[in-house]
Parts: C-alpha cells; sequence; structure tokens
C-alpha cells in the first residue's frame, strides 16, 4: 500500500476529487494549508499599506491506495491539478505498511 499526499491550488481540489472518484478512489483526507516553494509569496496591498504574503494557501489531499493503483492515481491528479504556472503543488508517494479500520477492526487493503 502507498500513501499519496498532494499540495494542490484550492481551486484545483473539486476537479481532482471527481477525477479520482472516476477512477474508484472512494476515501481521502483533505486539509486546508499554507505553505511556499518556488513561488515564494507575493505582495498585496492592504490600506495602501503594501505588505509580504510568505505563505500562499494550498490544499493538501491525502489518500492511500494499494501498490498497483499509485501510477493511476498520480496521473489523473498531475492531468486534473496542472495548470502550468508556477506554484501547480507537489505529489508525494510513501509506503504504508499497516492499515486498520478502527469500526470493524480490519486490516491493511481491506480497510482502504
Amino acid at each position: 500500500m502507498k500513501k499519496i499526499e498532494a499540495i494542490i491550488k484550492p481551486f484545483k481540489m473539486d476537479d481532482v476529487r471527481e477525477a479520482l472518484s472516476e477512477i474508484g478512489v472512494t476515501g481521502m483526507t483533505v486539509s486546508e494549508v499554507k505553505g511556499f516553494g518556488r513561488q515564494k509569496g507575493h505582495t498585496e496591498l492592504y490600506r495602501g499599506a503594501e505588505y509580504m504574503v510568505d505563505f500562499l494557501p494550498k490544499v493538501k489531499l491525502e489518500i492511500v491506495v494499494a501498490s498497483s493503483d499509485v501510477e493511476r492515481c498520480v496521473d489523473v491528479i498531475v492531468e486534473t491539478a496542472q495548470t502550468g504556472k508556477i506554484g501547480d503543488g507537489k505529489i508525494f508517494v510513501t509506503d504504508v505498511e499497516r492499515v486498520i479500520r478502527i469500526r470493524t477492526g480490519e486490516e491493511d487493503e481491506a480497510a482502504i
């Protein structure tokens, strides 16, 4: 099993969720996060004063899938979240050793 974490632009979240649902992803965790990479923030004007916004709003999507489904999920996220502009985000794929569904006690792939 693998965990896919994708940091994407907030306005792309609904499109990514729908695209993942179409390929059979049944569950995910979504968090509103802030951060920066090469984009390095931007300046904004508020009441005539300019200030630096260091951390930009992003959405972090986390899904756990069978190892055989990883490439398909990653491809769908890239295709759907990509705008071609700086700040599109990143995807991290890590190993998951064990999953337990608390309600039923099911483990591993049966639990996802």
